[in-house]
């Protein structure tokens, strides 16, 4: 029986498809046969100076080091590589390679229908780029295949964990907000992407839903949380109940756990 939807799915910083798959297996279990989780690779692969540790600051002080406990041994397997959808430049001015990015999206998305978007973290943000971007597409004219976009807007976003992008490539794509059906998922005690940073991709969307969990950065498993992701994903325009709960929930799924730098503080992400 084939899926009766396909959900285009983004990793976070220093993930890939490969461990972010792994990470939301419970997710990829309840949604069985319903629901075609399609995860793609991240163009950009990141150096040891890309990740928690490094010395090179942050873009943003409100976000800490995330990356993938896999990334230490990536050297001997391939499929840990971690990977991003931008890095910064060395003056912050801009996100590095995120046109990149956006190409090899547009060549995902002209080979095959997608019915929405699931990102976490820096796929979130980006995955709320691509729903407005496919909302304006001449905005970004490499963006088009042959002057006409590459597939239609989509019908829903889910963004857990995500934020607005603070690259002037954003400012005209939320202006006056995208209309995409967004679910935005905020953990409450997320030291990664604090709440407020989360409420700036909120502000950008007009046609939104906002789920919070008591957990940190990761995408939440319990089971109300999977049935309510799997029911969203079929129909976002369903009355589902809240799955929030008063109790916190296992960072089991998408789980990105802090490193100390040498000073005992939370080391910087370059998100």
């Amino acid at each position: 029986m084939a899926a009766i939807r396909t959900v285009l799915v983004l990793h976070g910083y220093s993930q890939n498809a490969s461990i972010f798959s792994k990470r939301l297996g419970a997710l990829r279990r309840e949604c069985g046969n319903s629901v075609d989780l399609v995860f793609i690779d991240g163009p950009h692969i990141l150096q040891p100076a890309d990740l928690p540790g490094s010395t090179t600051p942050s873009p943003d002080d409100n976000l800490a080091s995330l990356g993938a406990a896999e990334a230490a041994n990536a050297g001997a397997d391939p499929t840990l590589t971690p990977r991003a959808w931008w890095k910064f430049n060395p003056d912050k001015t801009f996100a590095y390679g995120l046109r990149e990015s956006i190409e090899a999206i547009r060549d995902v998305l002209k080979s095959r229908r997608f019915d929405g978007v699931l990102g976490f973290s820096q796929g979130a943000a980006f995955a709320a780029m691509i729903s407005a971007l496919l909302e304006k597409p001449h905005l970004y004219p490499p963006f088009l295949v042959e002057g006409q976009p590459p597939h239609p807007p989509l019908k829903f976003c889910i963004a857990v964990s995500g934020f607005r992008l603070r690259d002037p490539f954003c400012d005209p794509l939320f202006a006056g907000q995208y209309s995409t059906p967004t679910l935005h998922v905020i953990g409450k005690n997320d030291i990664i992407v604090v709440e407020e940073r989360s409420r700036t991709l909120v502000e950008a969307s007009s046609n939104k839903r906002v789920e919070e969990h008591q957990g940190g950065h990761f995408v939440p498993s319990k089971r109300q949380w999977l049935k309510f992701l799997r029911g969203y994903m079929l129909d976002p325009s369903a009355e589902l109940l809240s799955p929030s709960t008063s109790g916190s929930s296992a960072p089991n799924s998408g789980t990105a756990t802090p490193t100390e730098s040498r000073d005992g503080a939370a080391a910087t992400l370059k998100l």
